[in-house]
């Protein structure tokens, strides 16, 4: 589905430059925009990140790792 938007001079410069540098289409830029927005405000971007850590092997305990981090911080 086709529809008119306005948005500022300078932000349609700036999609046209990070369009040209990533190889795609303004459009493309914009409906990968409206797809992260909206697993963001839906909840999605967090049901799609749990356990996307499961197959570290670097990490070992995740409880421990945790703590290890915070040690360094407190």
């Amino acid at each position: 589905m086709r529809f008119l938007a306005d948005i500022p001079d300078s932000d349609v410069e700036w999609l046209d430059a990070l369009a040209a540098g990533q190889g795609v289409s303004r459009a493309e830029l914009v409906r990968r925009a409206v797809a992260a927005y909206r697993a963001d405000v839906s909840g999605d971007a967090i049901d799609n990140a749990f356990g996307i850590w499961k197959d570290r092997d670097d990490i070992g305990d995740g409880l421990k790792y945790q703590r290890r981090l915070r040690g360094k911080r407190e």
